[in-house]
């Protein structure tokens, strides 16, 4: 094949893979021209990292979580995030009276199943929030096979044994019997609204070693969908590769995972539109 016909064969993936730089560049301007209300509904390990994420990609976090400030408050928050990680009877029931709140009042709401099948009560109470219909639900490979198979697994806690790429089709079953997007997050995140599936390709290893990173980008993606609810699978793809972004700016200052937290939030803050047209690297797995 000649370099001319392997150029023309590359541009339509490069055309592709500008718009989806371009709209990265809008979605993270929308954030932080609106800076919509979060309100996370989360784990004790996570808060602070993922308040601090909100807040450097210009959206307002709500870490609220008492049932007695559910109906005054959810409703009013642009949209609802709910993460399971330090799951308790007391809090479950605030999860689905917010989870309830928020689809009464049209509002987006993003579930994080966090190790969803490491026993019987926490994949109980994940179904049980399945569903109320979440508009997008965010975990690893071994969470969304749990979900999708509604069975325990083979577990290293919050950890996942298994690759995004493993747990595709049982995103996509789980996508179509939810009817939300669900989002696999590994080396390569996939995204899919079981027809369509998009691969987002950024971020570093570190990442993994610094804790809550999975929360905070969950977070990320709430904020992304609320300022565009009508394409949840494209805000959802986008949060995930911005957060990636940054991780990969914040990583080239870092010495190791306690400065890539630092460096990752700076960086985030500081992302201008140059490093997010040259970086984003998104593509379409289906």
């Amino acid at each position: 094949m000649s370099r001319e016909n392997m150029a023309e064969e590359d541009r339509p993936k490069e055309e592709a893979q500008n718009e989806w730089a371009q709209k990265a560049w809008r979605a993270l301007s929308a954030v932080r021209r609106q800076s919509p209300l979060i309100q996370c509904i989360t784990n004790f390990v996570s808060m602070d990292l993922m308040a601090n994420t909100l807040l450097a990609a210009g959206a307002s976090p709500a870490m609220l979580h008492s049932l007695q400030e559910i109906p005054d408050f959810t409703p009013q928050a642009h949209a609802l995030l709910i993460n399971v990680g330090t799951l308790s009877d007391a809090w479950l029931p605030a999860m689905k009276s917010a989870a309830e709140f928020a689809t009464q009042s049209g509002r987006p709401w993003v579930l994080d199943p966090v190790a969803a099948g490491a026993t019987g009560f926490r994949l109980k109470a994940c179904l049980e929030l399945v569903g109320l219909r979440p508009t997008v639900i965010r975990g690893n490979g071994s969470e969304i096979i749990a979900l999708s198979k509604a069975s325990l697994g083979a577990t290293q806690g919050v950890d996942s044994i298994h690759e995004s790429v493993d747990a595709m089709e049982y995103a996509k079953s789980l996508a179509k019997a939810s009817g939300a997007i669900v989002a696999v997050s590994g080396a390569v995140d996939i995204v899919t609204d079981g027809q369509q599936v998009v691969g987002a390709r950024n971020g570093v290893a570190m990442m993994q070693r610094i804790t809550a990173t999975g929360c905070s980008v969950t977070a990320l993606i709430a904020a992304f969908v609320a300022v565009d609810p009508l394409h949840a699978l494209e805000a959802t793809v986008l949060a995930l590769s911005v957060f990636g972004v940054a991780g990969e700016m914040g990583m080239e200052m870092a010495k190791g995972p306690a400065s890539l937290r630092m460096h990752l939030i700076d960086s985030l803050y500081g992302l201008d539109q140059a490093a997010v047209l040259s970086r984003i690297n998104i593509t379409s797995l289906s």
